[in-house]
């Protein structure tokens, strides 16, 4: 056993004391603090947002007081298409809609662990995982495939934001006190064995609740509605009785049946070249998360194939790592904290996953990548924080902030291999939910 002796404690400060650098860095750190008074000029220079790929966009979205970024990163990559493909100048597909559906499949996704996970003790790991946030605002690119083909979707001019999607803490507070009180309710059923029948029958009524709290927090979402824009060249269009799942077909015409997700996890327990999935995780009852884990080396190169073919690229990453949000900027060399306090951060990117110290946080879109003899050097990122962080909202990640913080990219299916395509397809190896691979942006 090690204790801390004020003899110890008094040598520390003493220590501490002798070295002049410190006390210039106490003196920085203490009024600007830790990154303050650690921001390079390096990272500023050799990080400059110009690239040989950049593909067109319209403004940055904002996400604001929520944890919809998944949301939002693939609804902007559905939003280069049609600017493109209908000469749209300012566009925006409605995240409330999709905000609301995927609160209410969680809910029952919730349900259904909480029955699948009843024969356990409430102090389990499993069932204290699912108590802690019954849902939550973030989520995985095959969640919101799920929602797109169960639902569609609609211009956000059909159903615009509400004060709680836009600020969603009070919402999730509240319908996560109902869940937790659901699940009390159905296990009270199974523990006195309660018919499937009568099970069903609760949970009906339980999901009535559900709806009912979002409509009223969020508003109905439309079963049909009109759409009509002027084009770039100043046409007028207009499309009548449109439903969200027409709407979809007629104006993304995605098969999103053709994208796959890709993962770099170089952990011990993950080997590359196989498919995994994460125990409970998701939200439309029946569908679960994929993921095919893959080096980073082609990792980046199927990044770079896709937006050379002019499509972007939707990405998760840890965006609070080296992060400088005030300029927009993924770097390894945004801040000197090492020179700054002394300590040298070195774990690796499998030694991070594996102790805690990262894991996805955020998703974004790549619209571009600056390529020097055919290497990527750096990457543009389109957020979801508006436009006062960045360049107009896009931000710059470096490639070697991109090796170590990246963790997943949405690829079309033709860019894999046959070898690739059939290890995604292979059975996949089951992860315990609270892998930091089923962590949501």
């Amino acid at each position: 056993m090690f204790t801390l002796t004020k003899e110890l404690t008094k040598q520390y400060k003493e220590s501490f004391q002798s070295k002049p650098e410190r006390i210039v860095a106490q003196n920085a750190a203490v009024k600007n603090g830790l990154k303050g008074s650690s921001e390079t000029v390096a990272s500023v220079v050799e990080n400059q947002p110009v690239y040989s790929i950049d593909l067109e966009h319209g403004k940055v979205a904002n996400q604001k007081a929520s944890g919809r970024c998944w949301m939002f990163a693939a609804l902007n990559t559905f939003r280069h298409r049609l600017f493109n493909n209908f000469k749209l100048e300012e566009f925006e597909l409605s995240q409330s809609y999709t905000f609301f559906w995927d609160k209410y499949e969680k809910a029952n996704y919730f349900h259904e662990n909480i029955l699948k996970t009843a024969g356990e003790p409430v102090t389990s790991r499993n069932v204290a995982f699912l108590l802690q946030t019954p849902q939550q605002d973030g989520g995985q690119w095959d969640m919101i495939v799920s929602l797109f083909k169960k639902y569609g979707v609609v211009p956000k001019s059909v159903m615009p934001e509400s004060f709680s999607s836009s600020a969603s803490s009070d919402l999730n507070k509240y319908l996560n006190k109902k869940l937790r009180q659901d699940a009390k309710v159905l296990r009270d059923l199974v523990a006195r064995g309660a018919s499937e029948e009568e099970i069903n029958e609760t949970r009906k009524q339980l999901m009535q609740e559900v709806y009912d709290l979002l409509s009223v927090t969020l508003g109905t979402p439309p079963e049909t509605f009109d759409f009509e824009y002027r084009d770039k060249d100043k046409k007028f269009h207009r499309h009548l009785n449109l439903t969200p799942q027409s709407f979809f077909e007629q104006f993304v015409g995605l098969n999103l049946d053709d994208y796959v997700s890709i993962i770099n996890s170089p952990t011990t327990d993950k080997p590359f070249n196989r498919s995994y999935t994460v125990d409970m995780l998701g939200n439309v009852v029946g569908n679960q998360v994929r993921y095919l884990n893959l080096d980073m080396a082609t990792f980046k190169e199927l990044a770079i194939r896709q937006l050379e073919q002019g499509e972007s690229v939707w990405f998760g990453c840890d965006v609070g790592q080296s992060s400088n949000r005030g300029n927009g900027r993924l770097a390894l060399n945004n801040f000197d904290l090492k020179g700054l306090t002394g300590i040298d951060y070195s774990l690796t990117k499998g030694e991070r996953l594996e102790y805690g110290d990262s894991l996805m946080t955020h998703a974004m879109v790549l619209t571009g990548v600056n390529l020097v003899d055919g290497k990527p050097n750096r990457w543009k990122v389109e957020n979801s924080w508006g436009e006062e962080s960045g360049v107009e909202g896009f931000w710059m990640m470096s490639d070697a902030w991109m090796d170590e913080f990246t963790y997943q990219i949405v690829i079309r299916k033709d860019l894999l291999t046959k070898e690739q395509l059939d290890a995604f397809n292979s059975e996949p190896i089951v992860l315990a939910p609270w892998d930091p691979m089923g962590s949501l942006a």
